[in-house]
Parts: C-alpha cells; structure tokens; sequence
C-alpha cells in the first residue's frame, strides 16, 4: 500500500458515489456511464491513474469530506465509451477545498494516516479476527450454508480493520465514521462491538430455530 506524508497536499479529482464508502487495500468495480465522469476517467488514464472516492451523503445532499483514493489496475471500454473499472483503494484523504466544479468535482486534498499506536494491537485484531469466525459460524448453521472466509484476510491490525470494515453491508454511515476514524484500536474495538451484537443476535436466531424443530 503506498503511504503519503500526511501533510502531503495535492490536487484529486472527486467520484461521490451514494451508500459507497472505500476502504485502503480493498477492490472497487465501477460501471462508468455519466458523461462528466467518462471525461474524467479518459483524463485519468492519460495521468496517474488516481482518484478520490467519497460517500455521497443523501440526507445532506453534498459528499463526506473524508475518501479513500482509488487507482484503476483495470479498464475494458465499451459501446458509447462507456468503461468498466477495477480499482484499488490506497490513501485516506481529508477534503481541504474545492478547486472546480466542472465538468467534474475537483478538490485540494491532503493524505491522512492513522497515528502511531500506544499498545500492541494484535492481542485485540485476534479478538476480533475470532468475533467473526463466530459471526461466520452461526450464518453458517442458521442459513444452512457453508460460508467460508477468504484465506487472503489480513492479520495486521490496521489491515484487518480495514477488511472487516468494507464488508459491513448496508450500513454506510457505521463505514463513513470507521473511515474517518484515526485509531486503529477505536476502529478495531468498534468494529468488535458490532461483531458482538451481530454474533448474540444470530446465538438467539439459531436457539429458537433449534427450539422450534424440536418441538416438530
């Protein structure tokens, strides 16, 4: 993963995407149709190949003021030159202005990195690494379905956070203030307070499904 000073600033063309929030190290697909964002994406590829991700935010009609910079590792073009993406999430930016509008957002960003830890982490990532092999396990019972993890999840703290992270569904906002977070243990120990909410509410689905097919 490349790493940027954090007061590192630089000029970053903008992609708001609503109930899409981009974790570093984690993939992106995008189906490019609009025709300000073609333009964007033409302009990209002759350049860096780099742009910045932000949630839209529908309830205040503007876009979060914290990304992720995504880098495109693959472009297919199509009819009407439309393209479909494959990104890679990279650094974390913070919004300092707006430097144009059009046809496209562009913003002066600066790169923001989580601070150095006090403690060592990889007591509470095992903690948490376990909570969902928990969560895993009782979908798996309840569902009726093998669900396997990846074995490609990441043992460092600051990885895995990002890993579990992106893979909360439907729940953009909880994805938003995780991103912003500079903590790796506030990220890590929230991210176990949802695995401990989601783990006691399949343990009680799984009991009463248990109950009810012994009483048939």
């Amino acid at each position: 993963m490349t790493s940027s000073s954090s007061i590192a600033v630089r000029e970053l063309p903008l992609f708001p995407l609503p109930e899409v929030v981009l974790f570093p190290g984690r993939p992106l697909p995008l189906h490019i149709f609009e025709f300000r964002y073609r333009i964007m994406m033409n302009t990209i590829l002759d350049s860096d190949r780099r742009f910045g991700v932000l949630m839209w935010d529908q309830v205040q009609g503007k876009p979060a003021t914290v990304g992720c910079c995504a880098e495109i590792i693959q472009f297919q073009r199509l009819p009407d030159d439309r393209m479909k993406i494959l990104t890679l999430g990279q650094q974390r930016f913070r919004v300092l202005e707006y430097v144009r509008e059009k046809p496209y957002r562009v913003g002066l960003v600066e790169w923001i990195e989580d601070h150095p830890p006090t403690k060592n982490l990889k007591p509470l990532a095992q903690d948490v690494a376990q909570l969902l092999q928990d969560v895993v396990r009782l979908s798996s019972k309840l569902t009726e379905q093998e669900i396997v993890l990846p074995e490609t999840i990441p043992d460092l703290p600051i990885e895995l956070s990002y890993w579990i992270a992106s893979n909360l569904y439907g729940v953009a906002e909880e994805q938003q203030a995780l991103l912003e977070m500079q903590d790796t243990a506030a990220r890590l120990e929230r991210e176990a307070e949802i695995l401990i909410s989601t783990r006691n509410h399949l343990a009680a689905r799984t009991v009463l499904k248990d109950t009810l097919e012994d009483t048939l």
